[in-house]
């Protein structure tokens, strides 16, 4: 034990991180907070090979339904790794690919590759997926372990945890707060959280013993809004949003009786019968943190943002959040890359938080608003007849219009997420999801180019190298006129060669070192970037 009483654990020599650190430290990273962003990043961080402990305040996971799916790009993300088949998924949802944006509605379809994403998986199933998977890569999940103060240097941060038997330090070469909207993590390192308050509070519940119509997407009446959908049998999700509601703090723990009470103000059913699983509520409070990052503390998912959940939003938000974060932070603890990659992560994922915001302040106002706002309905009514209008919103709120400031070019996919392709290549078929299970880079040589693959030798611990060519397909192909591609383990295009171009390999070196960090002569890692072996529990 410490001299404070604190339990002291024997650690392991930090493998560099920023500046060249020797710092003594039990882990690479903490993750504080065990929501589907927090254990996204721990399993990130284990195929990156950095060890990884998530810590969290609840001694068990709730089991409670929450928030309900993922969006089209979410569940783009988690093919990427194979997880989907977890969730009994396949790369398209069975389900409708009607949508909408503030209440008004449009076809998904209108946007190659977009539909409605998954609507029907309780948070509980997301988490319990999740968790399965980060620990059977070797993450370490505490639980009943709650953040009280931390501390950090250049060096080192370290974290001091309330358990039920006293109090717990662990020292990492970096801490990720994944905690949630009332962030321990970001009151404690400061971060700024600028922003609008709260105007309206509304209520939701797992409501059984009532067979209510279905309203999937809501249905706007004088006195609120209503959402009713069948969670399974038996079990209806509603959503309940009086107009003049207060958003004072003492809704957050809402009954059940208030719930019945607001439904039947709204649409004079009366479920007061009926009883509840699960009640809830939340507010259109819209905040975002300053930075993402301060030196070895970082934030993600609620955190980092909060908003009205419009659209299964932020739980898609933060799994991106972690995705974006989890292979530049574990190659930056490992010194396969600089430290400064690790600034891309605010300068990539804080804009779009920005547009998470903003999009769903305007849902807010347009479907949430009472009779001052069918101006803005009426508007939004017309101009959704518009192909490109549809286009773009079917891109903003299903998460695919993502396009990040990466490398030069034109080409329509370069800084953006690389669709679904099904691919042939010397050893059989393959798909460009598939190439991104083990959460490494790829050189995707699409014209069997010697030079292109010889670029690349000395990242071959970081880089894999395939050559293949695309199946065709019906319609617009996004890799037309593509003789070669990079793509960084997050799925998002780092680098392209068009076609007929004099020099195949024109800026691919720069773009290798950008996000892969310094080629080794022999294409192997150094010492200090083997994978490291799981601590035991």
């Amino acid at each position: 034990m410490g001299t404070d009483g604190t339990e002291e654990k024997d650690g392991a020599t930090d493998r560099g991180g920023a500046g060249g650190s020797t710092a003594t430290t039990d882990v690479d990273v903490v993750v504080v907070g065990a929501g589907p962003t927090g254990l996204t990043l721990a399993g990130e961080l284990r195929l990156g090979g950095a060890r990884v402990t998530v810590v969290e305040r609840l001694a068990a996971p709730t089991g409670q339904s929450r928030g309900l799916g993922f969006t089209a790009r979410a569940m783009e993300v988690f093919d990427q790794r194979g997880l989907l088949p977890r969730f009994g998924r396949g790369p398209v949802p069975p389900v409708s690919p009607v949508g909408h944006f503030g209440g008004v509605r449009f076809d998904y379809t209108v946007l190659e590759g977009a539909h409605f994403g998954a609507r029907d998986i309780p948070q509980s199933e997301t988490e319990a997926v999740l968790e399965q998977w980060a620990t059977e890569l070797g993450a370490e999940v505490r639980r009943d372990r709650e953040l009280v103060s931390l501390t950090a240097d250049d060096t080192v941060v370290e974290a001091v945890l309330r358990t039920p038997t006293g109090t717990e330090r662990l020292r990492a070469a970096y801490l990720v707060g994944c905690d949630g909207g009332r962030s321990t993590v970001r009151e404690l390192a400061g971060f700024g959280f600028p922003g609008t308050p709260a105007t309206r509070v509304m209520y939701l519940a797992d409501v059984v013993g009532r067979s209510l119509r279905p309203r999937p997407l809501g249905e706007r009446l004088p006195n609120g809004m209503v959402m009713a959908a069948p969670l399974r049998e038996g079990v209806d999700r509603i959503i309940v949003c009086p107009h003049g509601s207060p958003s004072d703090a003492r809704a957050e723990q809402a009954t059940f009786p208030e719930v019945a009470a607001a439904w039947r103000h709204i649409t004079g059913e009366d479920i007061g019968d009926a009883r509840a699983t699960w009640v809830s509520s939340f507010t259109d409070a819209t905040r975002q943190a300053d930075s993402y990052r301060r030196g070895r503390v970082l934030l993600a998912g609620d955190a980092a943002h909060i908003h009205l959940p419009a659209g299964g939003q932020g739980l898609s938000t933060g799994v991106q959040d972690a995705v974006n974060l989890g292979w530049k932070l574990a190659a930056a603890v490992r010194q396969t890359a600089p430290e400064t990659l690790l600034d891309t992560y605010d300068g990539e994922r804080r804009p779009v938080g920005a547009r998470l915001l903003m999009n769903t302040r305007a849902q807010g106002q347009i479907f949430l608003g009472g009779a001052e706002a069918d101006p803005l309905r009426d508007l939004l009514a017309e101009l959704i007849e518009y192909d490109d209008v549809r286009r773009h919103l079917a891109g903003v709120v299903s998460g695919l219009d993502v396009h990040y400031p990466i490398g030069t070019g034109h080409h329509p996919l370069l800084g953006r997420r690389l669709p679904h392709r099904e691919l042939v290549g010397a050893v059989g078929g393959t798909s460009t999801t598939e190439l991104l299970h083990p959460a490494r880079g790829v050189l995707l040589d699409l014209t069997g180019e010697p030079s292109v693959g010889a670029a690349a030798t000395g990242f071959a611990d970081r880089v894999t190298v395939v050559t293949a060519v695309p199946k065709p397909v019906d319609g617009t192909d996004p890799l037309a006129g593509t003789a070669a591609l990079l793509v960084r383990p997050d799925g998002y295009v780092a680098w392209t060669a068009p076609s007929g171009t004099g020099d195949p390999v024109a800026g691919l070196d720069e773009a290798l070192r950008t996000w892969f960090g310094a080629p080794h002569p022999d294409g192997t890692a150094p010492p200090a970037a083997q994978d490291p072996e799981p601590e035991e529990a």
